[in-house]
């Protein structure tokens, strides 16, 4: 089953005084560290919903492989709002849903995989007596979410739902640490040691240069989803101009057209990827997903073992 992620990083960080989203935690800043636990875990696509300094921060994210998707109404909305923005979003895209605020960023992948593994309707991590973040939500419970315009917030949704809600017990005190202010943060950094060593894989295509990274797939997936290269680029900070320079440079390298130009009538234009495009896309897909399991059993039984 496909698994996604929103992380919720509109908010004004009022109580902390500072941007909780790039805010250091350990060495990185606390979203980039919950897009690296999220990733590690399988979810993709990674949504992440800005507002409160939108550029900045989706700038920050660019090279990550998320997708950002702005709350422009930020400051007179709830955090469920900004939830339902990336909910809405992954609908159709995914089997079950990932979902954290910005200032939980200290869980563990081996919690978020354990929530993904559940097969629940709702998956809330347990530690000691208390519930924590990330929550797993299947995708079949995500339309009442969206209809639901009730009191206290996405547990209120979760409560009003039809949804069998599982409580995973996990020894895992980062489901619990937030940053709400400048105490609990410095308790977070004084808690924070850095996550397990674990493998990274970049897969790219190349003939005479690269021309298929694991942006450029993005670019193709999100074009397929919008059918728009300028909407695609802006959910990827990317360049308009950026962007076609990809697609060229992959058409170059493979010598046939992989997006489709439809001219504008009374509805529009709109661009599509092409027969051969998306082949490309679902071939690379699993390359990826193929070549990470094997890295990642190839580190079990190398770097693992040493360690035990």
């Amino acid at each position: 089953m496909k698994t996604g992620a929103v992380i919720v990083a509109a908010g004004m960080s009022s109580r902390m005084g500072a941007f909780k989203p790039m805010l250091k935690v350990g060495s990185i800043s606390a979203i980039r560290r919950i897009i690296f636990t999220l990733q590690q875990a399988g979810a993709d696509p990674v949504v992440v919903v800005t507002g409160n300094r939108a550029d900045v921060l989706e700038k920050h994210v660019s090279k990550m492989g998320v997708i950002c998707l702005r709350n422009t109404e930020y400051a007179s909305t709830q955090m469920l709002d900004s939830a339902k923005i990336g909910f809405r979003y992954l609908l159709t895209e995914c089997g079950q849903v990932l979902f954290t605020p910005v200032d939980i960023p200290l869980f563990t992948v081996r919690t978020a995989e354990a929530l993904v593994k559940s097969g629940a309707d709702v998956a809330i991590p347990l530690c000691g007596d208390k519930e924590g973040h990330p929550l797993l939500i299947s995708s079949g419970i995500l339309p009442e979410i969206l209809q639901y315009d009730g009191e206290n917030g996405l547990r209120g949704a979760l409560d009003h739902s039809c949804a069998q809600l599982r409580r995973i017990p996990v020894e895992d005190e980062g489901v619990l640490f937030d940053a709400d202010t400048p105490e609990d943060f410095q308790n977070l950094l004084s808690w924070h040691n850095a996550q397990l060593l674990h493998p990274q894989v970049k897969v790219e295509l190349a003939r005479e240069e690269v021309f298929l990274t694991p942006d450029a797939a993005l670019l193709l997936r999100l074009i397929d989803r919008t059918e728009s290269v300028r909407t695609a680029c802006r959910q990827m900070n990317l360049s308009y101009s950026k962007g076609w320079t990809i697609l060229n440079q992959m058409e170059k390298q493979l010598d046939y057209s992989v997006i489709v130009r439809h001219p504008g009538g009374m509805g529009g234009g709109h661009t599509s990827l092409s027969d051969k495009g998306k082949l490309l896309l679902r071939r690379y897909d699993r390359m990826v997903q193929e070549s990470n399991q094997a890295v990642k059993e190839i580190y079990q039984r190398i770097f693992k073992k040493t360690e035990d």
